[in-house]
């Protein structure tokens, strides 16, 4: 395959180097999904089975998730400083997308943990809900079910608990925008 640059890209290169990235990605993937938490190890053989194995990994799930959560609150708190400080020093205000009241926020953003908190372990609690569905309609080709939907559920948390970083920062960058453009 011929190489095509366009500006200071060139394709070839930045396709091998994805592929390689990807490769890496999912050996490293792989490598974890072998570990004893994601994998079981024994037959599964009837609903409390199933039901014991995955609350067996709730508390380290909560662990994880609310390690993921108070790096995102320590975050958005330094997303917070930095934004009000470039504001303060530009234009002698606070962003828009502060609160008023800092305790209004920390009763807002408390109860928002706790509700978030809360959601996630019925979402957990779905888990294991709907594997004793699958497995009882599905039976043998439920296989591997639980084990995947529990790896899944819990990358998807952990990337959900992360998105108020992104939205944060990018509603104060489009706010330092607009005041640019004012």
């Amino acid at each position: 395959m011929p190489r095509v640059t366009s500006g200071i890209f060139d394709k070839t290169k930045l396709q091998c180097a994805m592929k390689n990235l990807l490769r890496k990605i999912l050996a490293w993937v792989q490598k974890i999904l072998s570990w004893r938490f994601f994998a079981r190890r024994e037959e599964v053989v009837g609903t409390w089975n199933i039901i014991k194995w995955w609350e067996v990994r709730r508390i380290p799930y909560n662990l994880i998730v609310g390690a993921t959560g108070v790096f995102t609150c320590l975050a958005l708190i330094g997303v917070t400083v930095i934004g009000t400080l470039i504001f303060e020093k530009a234009w002698g205000e606070q962003p828009s997308l502060l609160p008023d009241s800092p305790i209004f926020a920390m009763l807002f953003y408390g109860f928002a943990v706790m509700a978030y908190g809360v959601a996630a372990n019925v979402c957990f609690a779905c888990g294991w809900i709907v594997e004793i569905f699958v497995r009882k309609v599905w039976r043998e080709r439920a296989g591997a079910f639980g084990e995947i939907s529990f790896a899944l559920g819990l990358v998807f948390s952990i990337l959900l608990t992360l998105v108020p970083i992104v939205l944060y920062t990018g509603l104060l960058l489009l706010g330092l925008l607009v005041k640019l453009l004012e």
